[in-house]
């Protein structure tokens, strides 16, 4: 009991502990999450302008996630929280339609995910299929799609987004916080930052208690 206390005492054990069950409820948290909403894809990071009205203006004005939070649409940088549905639900009433999420119908490109908006369905061989577009692109929201529409829509020829590709619809955006992912992955200084963070919050909290600890000894050895 003697020794469990002391290791307990012990403010290295205290802070490692914290640090364990931090990353228990980060995990907990994502892993809560996709059980609650339904979809291997909870949350997910914009990273295109295409959503945004007019096209990209996000992508240049750093503020506008900020000062925008309520629009309908998404700006680069939002985090979206996605809820996993059964096609056959979903609003297709443009303009008033559901935003979703969905594996790139083009050849090669399934492990892709986008983002766009439903403008229209139509039944292929008894499956549900969306014709989708970006809110930005062409004409954008709230008027009637009528050019640069998404490369699988009918209109070009294509049969749509099949239902079994739909991951699920946006139902919350949190904008700014996602910058930090698009920092991460696109500056070649964004994961060397993160990590130098990291090794100074390490050396603030293991390294300088140390040397600390150190001089008080060497001081009382002086004296005596």
């Amino acid at each position: 009991m003697a020794a469990a206390r002391s290791v307990w005492r012990n403010e290295y054990f205290k802070t490692a502990v914290v640090v364990v069950l931090i990353a228990a409820v980060v995990l907990g948290l994502f892993f809560g999450l996709q059980w609650a909403l339904h979809t291997p894809y909870p949350a997910l990071t914009v990273v295109s302008g295409s959503m945004n009205i007019p096209y990209g203006t996000s992508d240049n004005n750093f503020w506008l996630t900020l000062a925008t939070p309520f629009d309908r649409t998404l700006s680069v940088g939002d985090i979206i929280i996605i809820q996993g549905v059964n096609p056959k639900d979903l609003n297709t009433n443009y303009p008033n339609s559901d935003i979703i999420v969905f594996h790139d119908p083009e050849p090669g490109e399934y492990n892709t995910l986008i983002v766009h908006r439903i403008i229209g369905v139509q039944t292929v061989n008894g499956t549900l299929h969306f014709d989708t577009k970006g809110d930005g692109n062409g004409n954008p929201w709230p008027q009637t799609p009528k050019y640069e529409l998404d490369p699988w829509d009918t209109q070009n020829g294509g049969q749509g987004v099949p239902a079994s590709y739909v991951v699920g619809k946006v139902i919350l955006r949190i904008p700014w916080f996602g910058w930090i992912t698009i920092f991460i992955r696109d500056d070649p200084l964004g994961l060397p930052a993160i990590i130098l963070i990291i090794m100074l919050i390490v050396i603030l909290e293991f390294v300088l208690p140390i040397f600390r600890e150190k001089k008080p000894q060497q001081e009382n050895q002086n004296q005596t």
